[in-house]
């Protein structure tokens, strides 16, 4: 499989939050990037855009990246979107993937591979546990989209290692290197691209006491609960005044 023009777009999860790399723009790399950097090994003349910005909606995603996305004439678009609606205290799923649905349409009509993500299981974080049902009914819906549109679907809620902690990021919110390692992963094997990464090493803290798992957990929520909640009420996103970090298709090391 050769791909030459890759576009992906989204919200954090595409960016590649979690993943930190100060040379790169915004700071981070993440599993697009690492997907890219296979793609463009076996073709000279390959080009990645990547339009994903924390912290948006998919009202937003759509709005501000579908239409620059086809401009670019992409063979390959991933599109992750949906999961920081379903974390707001009100949504309704329906008419969120119905709008979802439409945009995936537009995009398989341009003859592009298209790879859209289910959202993973909460279930193994107390955190996130209550909102299972639904990620759960949201899944459920982007399957049928999928299949509506012959998308190909990477399906992000069976990839139980992710009950792990150890690949997610500090802020329990994004994967973090280990996890976007995984993913890139995960994309290529879907797309039966020959690749030869391997799984990152998973780095075994040592087990806290009470005491330091309490503090562990009151920093988390000074320092990265809190904060999620205040931009929350106040309208604001932690995308704010980010650019996309590869607007236009170019080639990556």
């Amino acid at each position: 499989m050769s791909f030459q023009r890759y576009v992906a777009i989204g919200d954090s999860f595409t960016e590649g939050v979690g993943d930190a790399d100060p040379t790169r723009p915004n700071g981070v790399r993440g599993w697009a990037d690492r997907v890219a950097e296979v793609l463009a090994a076996a073709d000279p003349a390959f080009g990645y855009a990547n339009l994903a910005i924390r912290g948006r909606k998919l009202g937003p995603i759509l709005d501000e990246q579908l239409e620059p996305a086809l401009a670019l004439e992409p063979d390959l678009v991933t599109v992750y979107a949906g999961a920081n609606d379903i974390m707001r205290p009100r949504v309704d799923v329906d008419a969120l993937v119905d709008r979802y649905d439409g945009a995936l349409g537009r995009l398989a009509a341009t003859g592009a591979r298209v790879v859209v993500f289910t959202a993973f299981d909460p279930g193994g974080s107390a955190i996130y546990r209550p909102l299972r049902g639904r990620f759960a009914l949201y899944n459920e819906l982007v399957r049928a989209a999928v299949a509506r549109h012959g998308a190909t679907l990477v399906d992000y809620w069976n990839l139980r290692e992710y009950r792990d902690w150890r690949y997610w990021d500090a802020d329990r919110m994004h994967m973090g290197p280990a996890g976007h390692q995984r993913m890139a992963i995960a994309v290529l094997d879907t797309l039966g691209v020959p690749h030869h990464l391997e799984p990152l090493p998973l780095v075994d803290a040592p087990a806290p006491t009470r005491a330091e798992q309490r503090r562990e957990n009151l920093t988390w929520v000074r320092e990265m609960a809190i904060p999620w909640v205040h931009r929350r009420l106040t309208g604001r996103s932690s995308g704010d005044g980010l650019d996309p970090k590869r607007p236009t298709l170019a080639p990556i090391d």
